[in-house]
């Protein structure tokens, strides 16, 4: 029998399939309601509220469907961290673009001058409500300063990264045709699994295997295509939930480990983003999308 409904991962945190009420962003990423920046700002820096950009995007016609924000241990810096907003226009919304995939606009930005306006491409995948990231290499994010007419910077931006998602809901097409062998699979959970895992140093200690990346989670994930292998290994490695037991070197066993989600912004945009680049590198392999691999967002992962 099969134990593919077994596993219960659960809904991915801040993910929902209506629009998110400005209410519900306070609760979930406070610092995107910060009224005024961080005390430790000096006065050059222009304060432009997060909260005028959400509002100026709905306004266009992109509603926000999930949010989140950046721990701290800072003291009185919560209320102005790094948080992230996940946006769908409201065309989009309304028609899956291609099969369960829907294009999302990906908005990052925080009030304690950690970073500037950023927006990246995104995909949300309705058979597993799980967000992904387009790299660089296939539509390159924009960021925009802290300075000038922002709002409406983030808007144009937007509609920018809106006309060049047809690229990347191309290329998962390409994906969907494109069909891995059993050592091609293995190949691409492999260098999953050294994104997800290594050290600073490239060492692995996690009992957690290559071969429990590829593992489906549902019936729905089944398949040998690249699309279907990419987005069981994106799955697996940042929704958490893997076990394992860690053994000795006498092969005792010494505990069991269980990985959990990747909640941290910019852990879950590196990793996201390189292992779309994984993709890309294996289509380039099988002879389907030749492209240059941006070696930055791989090693930064």
């Amino acid at each position: 029998m099969s134990n593919l409904h077994s596993f219960t991962a659960g809904t991915p945190q801040n993910r929902r399939q209506t629009p998110l009420t400005i209410d519900e962003i306070a609760r979930r990423a406070p610092s995107a309601l910060a009224t005024r920046p961080y005390d430790a700002m000096s006065a050059k820096y222009q304060y432009i509220p997060t909260i005028d950009v959400i509002k100026g995007m709905i306004a266009s016609g992109f509603q926000p469907f999930a949010a989140s924000q950046s721990r701290t241990r800072i003291e009185g810096k919560a209320g102005f961290a790094k948080h992230l907003i996940r946006f769908r226009h409201q065309d989009a919304a309304m028609s899956l673009v291609v099969g369960d995939v829907i294009p999302e606009i990906v908005l990052i930005n925080s009030h304690d001058g950690a970073c500037a306006y950023r927006l990246i491409a995104g995909m949300y995948r309705l058979v597993c409500s799980n967000g992904l990231m387009v790299a660089d290499s296939e539509i390159e994010s924009i960021v925009i300063r802290h300075a000038g007419n922002v709002l409406q910077d983030v808007v144009d931006g937007s509609y920018r990264l809106v006309e060049d998602t047809g690229k990347a809901l191309g290329t998962v097409n390409k994906w969907g045709q494109l069909l891995l062998t059993d050592g091609e699979q293995n190949a691409f959970a492999q260098a999953a699994h050294t994104l997800r895992f290594a050290d600073s140093e490239g060492k692995i200690t996690t009992p957690i295997t290559p071969a429990q990346l590829l593992a489906p989670r549902r019936y729905a994930d089944e398949g040998k295509d690249l699309w279907h292998t990419y987005n069981r290994i994106q799955e697996n490695a940042l929704a958490g939930g893997l076990s394992a037991i860690q053994r000795d070197a006498n092969g005792q066993r010494v505990r069991r480990v269980s990985t959990r989600r990747i909640n941290g912004i910019d852990q879950d945009v590196r990793l996201n983003r390189a292992l779309w680049q994984l993709a890309e590198h294996m289509a380039e392999l099988k002879g389907a999308a030749p492209k240059v691999i941006d070696a930055e967002i791989v090693e930064a992962a």
